[in-house]
């Protein structure tokens, strides 16, 4: 079916169901951001392929709300749709809850799957919509009524991730967070989150697409601990591993059940990730603790063990980058390259390393005005094949058994326009100024966006997107709770903590450019006015010269790069031949 035939398909089944609007989130059952091709619920209805949005389909209009990573691409999979786009964050464009709000009428039903909206998203809906006595219905999977050929839930093989790289063992990491609910009055936490799971058990999957998670749900209790996974996933010696640690492994569709089971015991749980329909099966003799997930903070601070470990893992990755740098700059023009070509070299050069396990995400390398898709995936009817001219932006990643990279490089193809340049030296300077930054502890994310963004402010452009988001440890690439970001963020940014610096520019029609390090937050020095704290650059790759405006860099900016520069040569060149030491020299020479 076409997507126009889709959303009829699905209004016929709402007429049956007696519902006025069905709401599409992006979500999975555990409000995972990159989910397994089953839970693909609003990307089949609604044509849009990005990772984020959501579809509300009524009987007289259709909204696909998403934000601002994936205008471009969202404007142009919608055409023809008939489903309108909102852009998120955006003047005078409502929320959908809003819009649902001022679009139905008094007493009107309102449908959605239960499964695919957290607690706190249901809650929110229900304050704004009973101003108008409009009900809500979470019982039904309607896309999975219509979706003939769906794909079903994931049955990959898991792995027990080892101690020497995870740093700490389960048992260890169990009894920290039992410390935890103790200190919060809690006896049992329900644990929904797929990273957040995988993490705390020392387990890793291939359930979600680059992601090494396992669809799962967990318990944690006082003197035990259960993990709801399909059991033909886990081998024996796996699920004896986990016994031998009190780890207890259930059937995944086993979860309510355990749940209504469970008597007069003081759940704690994160109603941002908790799903609606597990929620509902609390017995009412248990008492609701609602906070943010233990595990979340403590898996965003890296251990000495995680952050050596990560390191050594990123002098490898840096090694695959560089290789396709030469690669790349040296056969152009020579060989017919694509972005799709460029990507699967990348690829293979990654494939190489040690410990590598799979990209982190599917890779963006994008030519020209692709670039200016945030987050483009090449296909075959669309890719380009690279010019000797203008910008290839590559926005990358590998997993590995050791850490979780994440980079962005914009590579210079030949010649340049002088706005080309002027963009490209701008981006460098909001990469650089946010790297150089010293800050007080308690600032968050939100405090420090603007520091990245003032050079390109400076000449009227902004990116439509955050600058930074956490990052994972063999686990998901984009990870909380910390964010650098306009939008309000309240956790402070701690030592240990890994965050990319990404700004960036994007001008559609023509280029996109963005730059992309990971940091890691570090204490500077204490006086009396507090601690204060510095960021560390722990991606090693050559920034490309070729592009930079010399002249508009300061003094600063320009000793930045160059010790940059000199760490990058002397992380890598040990690991190169002669050959590839001599281009890296070049490609990091001083300005």
């Amino acid at each position: 079916m076409k997507v126009k035939e889709r959303v009829e398909a699905l209004r016929n089944l709402m007429k049956q169901k007696g519902m006025d609007a069905y709401i599409v989130p992006s979500f999975d059952a555990h409000q995972s951001e990159y989910v397994a091709n089953h839970w693909k619920s609003r990307e089949w209805i609604s044509g849009f392929t990005g990772s984020a949005g959501t579809a509300v389909i009524t009987h007289e209009q259709n909204g696909l709300w998403t934000d601002g990573r994936y205008f471009i691409q969202a404007a142009k999979q919608l055409e023809g749709s008939g489903i309108d786009l909102f852009k998120m964050g955006q003047p005078n464009v409502p929320t959908y809850e809003n819009w649902l709000y001022d679009t139905l009428k008094e007493g009107a039903v309102v449908g959605f799957d239960g499964r695919v909206f957290s607690v706190a998203a249901v809650r929110n809906m229900e304050k704004k919509f009973a101003k108008k006595n409009i009900k809500i219905i979470s019982d039904y999977d309607l896309i999975g009524e219509i979706w003939a050929d769906r794909p079903e839930i994931p049955r990959e093989a898991i792995i027990s991730h080892a101690v020497e790289f995870a740093g700490k063992s389960r048992v260890d990491k169990i009894n920290e967070v039992r410390k935890h609910m103790k200190d919060l009055g809690a006896t049992t936490f329900l644990l929904t989150s797929l990273d957040d799971i995988a993490w705390l058990f020392n387990i890793r999957g291939n359930d979600v697409n680059n992601n090494p998670v396992v669809t799962s749900y967990a318990l944690v209790k006082e003197d035990k601990a259960y993990v709801f996974i399909d059991k033909i996933k886990i081998s024996k010696e796996i699920e004896e591993e986990l016994k031998n640690d009190s780890v207890e492994v259930l059937e995944y569709k086993e979860i309510q059940n355990c749940v209504k089971a469970l008597k007069d015991e003081k759940i704690l749980f994160d109603a941002n990730r908790v799903n609606y329909w597990i929620f509902n099966a609390i017995p009412e003799g248990c008492k609701a603790i609602e906070e943010d997930n233990i595990t979340s903070m403590m898996k965003a601070v890296k251990s000495k063990e995680e952050v050596e470990n990560l390191k050594k893992c990123h002098v490898r990755d840096g090694v695959a980058m560089v290789k396709f740098m030469r690669w790349l700059k040296e056969n152009l023009g020579k060989e017919e390259i694509t972005e799709i070509s460029a990507s699967d070299k990348l690829e293979n050069f990654r494939k190489e390393q040690e410990h590598f396990m799979g990209i982190s995400f599917d890779t963006i390398a994008g030519h020209k005005d692709h670039a200016a898709m945030m987050h483009y995936k090449a296909t075959p009817e669309i890719t380009y094949k690279l010019d000797t001219k203008g910008f290839l932006l590559v926005d990358s990643g590998g997993q590995y058994l050791d850490g979780t990279t994440d980079i962005t490089r914009t590579f210079v193809l030949g010649q340049l326009t002088e706005e080309e340049k002027r963009d490209y030296t701008l981006v460098l300077k909001g990469n650089i100024a946010l790297s150089r930054t010293k800050f007080l502890y308690g600032c968050t994310g939100t405090h420090l966006d603007a520091i990245a963004r003032q050079p390109i402010w400076e000449y009227g452009i902004d990116y439509k997107c955050g600058t930074g988001h956490g990052v994972g440890y063999f686990l998901n690439v984009h990870e909380g709770p910390h964010r650098i970001s306009p939008a309000f963020n309240s956790v402070k940014l701690e030592e240990g903590m890994i965050i990319t610096n990404e700004p960036g520019i994007y001008i559609e029609g023509k280029h996109g450019i963005r730059i992309e390090n990971e940091l890691l937050v570090l204490k500077d020095e204490s006086t009396e006015f507090g601690q204060f704290m510095k960021f560390e650059s722990v991606t090693y790759c050559p920034i490309d010269l070729d592009g930079v405006v010399v002249d508009l860099l300061s003094k600063e900016e320009k000793a930045w790069l160059n010790s940059y520069h000199k760490m990058v040569f002397e992380k890598l060149s040990p690991c190169l031949n002669e050959e590839e030491k001599q281009w890296l020299a070049r490609e990091t020479r001083e300005i």
